[in-house]
């Protein structure tokens, strides 16, 4: 599987499409004003306790109050207000915890009133970032994520991921781990450090325990409800939790993001640095590699299958619904439950994808087409749960129903991708009439004579359709001679293709457009 990044920089943020084998699976965007990003690490106030939720509202900043629930405090709460009290007191200057005494854990089933008290402090950590009216989910259990391990401060347990199946990698691993760890740190061995060795793991473990030495320091002068750490950007995030050998190139068109993530890369995987490439084009990068018209065909309600058959997606406010409908796929009226199944394997892969590229999260309801056979059905959960295996999010998928309904949930952490994909006309503003195209050329002429005249630009050039570009250069003596025998300057004239057929516009010699 051939995996490409496409990172593209734009005045309002950064989005970063994931492709495999040149299908795009991944869409996210990181906004530039964005603050509330999953791992984020807060001082927050307490604002108000909710014995009936069990909860809490806490001040991080939004314009929301967060949500914080007892279940999320993590069981030694009562030791990071401990470490925050003696800190903000000035009393405690050690960046480890190698002196400081862990208080006993909370009772899993105890009140949030027995723990927490109006306008106290507490460091807590985004799980999920504000979605739709809510604010931010919060827990104060911290946890900072590198590439190979997660660092848990006030613990001493050393957990490994399930899918490390190994007996004796699994011991390996826990033996590096334990010789190289701080007093009252926990650690949690990810999926990718199998087969690591200790240098690597020592290095991903020194630059986690140099983040928490930051937020040490930062915690005696953070002003409430300000921010202590913020989690990586999204970019240097998908590269750490997914970069390996199988990807071949990371394009990027803005230098500063180039040098950003070629520095992270030489950091993570000195191998990879050469994958690392600045894109240099005129062409927007996502149309050069083909992102835009992924975009444009996959995002919408209706979702085209390369066989004929196509899904239909609708969102509600408590769930999400996905139905599956095999088109104009032809297939023999006698081997109805044949044709059925194929139809709705395709459609289970897309789903997959689907999930992935629109983040959809919460519960997922799909109406696949009715089986009979139940090895047929048994296959298609099957093959559907192969395919939810390479999304990162955790899920459940539960056996079809009598009914031939599939339930999945799906964890949701930030707002689902949203692309509009029907476009207003921008020929007809949405009216559904048009300028009479026998008045173009008068139209052209007149602001070509004020930018000229009136502004007196040097070097014009006029963008239009690929057909009044025609239209212009056609014949000897053509309208672009006729312009330069007026006015005595050339006037470039280009086409784009991209352009309605009366839409036009002027660029200086800076290839910046000129406002009318």
């Amino acid at each position: 599987m051939v995996k490409e990044l496409i990172i593209n920089s734009a005045p309002n943020g950064v989005t970063i499409a994931l492709l495999q084998d040149k299908q795009l699976v991944e869409l996210t965007t990181e906004h530039i004003n964005n603050n509330y990003a999953v791992g984020d690490i807060y001082l927050g106030r307490i604002k108000k306790i909710m014995p009936g939720l069990n909860a809490a509202f806490v001040d991080v900043g939004y314009e929301k109050d967060a949500f914080l629930h007892y279940l999320d405090l993590g069981p030694q709460v009562q030791s990071l207000i401990k470490l925050t009290k003696i800190v903000k007191n000035g009393s405690y200057k050690e960046k480890l915890l190698n002196n400081f005494k862990l208080e006993e854990d909370i009772n899993k089933s105890g009140k949030i009133s027995e723990v927490l008290n109006r306008n106290m402090l507490l460091p807590v950590q985004i799980a999920k970032e504000p979605i739709s009216t809510k604010g931010p989910r919060l827990s104060s259990d911290l946890s900072i994520a590198g590439r190979f391990v997660v660092l848990v401060p006030f613990s001493e347990s050393i957990s490994i991921s399930k899918k490390i199946k190994s007996n004796t990698e699994r011991v390996r691993l826990k033996k590096i781990v334990e010789s190289i760890k701080p007093k009252n740190f926990g650690v949690i061995i990810r999926t990718v450090s199998e087969g690591k060795g200790v240098a690597e793991l020592q290095k991903d473990l020194l630059d986690l325990i140099s983040r928490w030495e930051t937020i040490s320091a930062r915690l005696e002068a953070t002003e409430p409800s300000k921010k202590i750490l913020g989690e990586m950007g999204r970019t240097s995030t998908i590269l750490r939790d997914l970069l390996n050998a199988d990807f071949t190139n990371i394009h990027v068109n803005d230098t500063a993001i180039f040098e950003e993530v070629r520095m992270y890369v030489r950091d993570i995987s000195p191998e990879l640095e050469k994958i690392v490439k600045l894109y240099k084009h005129k062409e927007p990068i996502f149309e050069h590699f083909g992102v835009e018209k992924q975009i444009k065909s996959t995002f919408g309600r209706t979702v085209n299958l390369p066989g004929g058959a196509y899904l239909v997606i609708e969102h509600t406010e408590a769930l999400h619904v996905i139905d599956v409908n095999s088109g104009n796929r032809t297939a023999n009226p006698e081997n109805q439950e044949e044709n059925a199944f194929m139809v709705n394997k395709e459609a289970a892969k897309e789903i997959a994808r689907q999930l992935r590229l629109r983040d959809m999260g919460g519960i997922v309801v799909v109406d696949f087409i009715d089986m009979h056979k139940p090895n047929n059905r048994k296959d298609l959960f099957d093959y559907l749960k192969q395919q939810m295996a390479l999304d990162r999010a955790k899920h459940t998928i539960l056996p079809p129903s009598k009914f031939g309904l599939v339930q999945i949930t799906r964890q949701r952490v930030r707002p689902e991708m949203n692309i509009v994909t029907n476009e207003k006309c921008p020929a007809c503003d949405g009216t559904g009439e048009i300028k009479a195209s026998i008045v173009l050329m008068d139209d052209i002429e007149n602001n070509l004579n004020y930018i000229l005249s009136e502004q007196n630009e040097k070097s014009v050039t006029l963008t239009v359709h690929p057909y009044i570009e025609a239209y212009i250069k056609k014949g000897i003596i053509s309208r672009q001679w006729k312009w330069f025998l007026n006015y005595g300057k050339w006037i470039k004239v280009k086409s784009s293709p991209s352009y309605y057929l009366t839409e036009f516009h002027f660029m200086n010699s800076k290839d910046e457009e000129i406002k009318l």
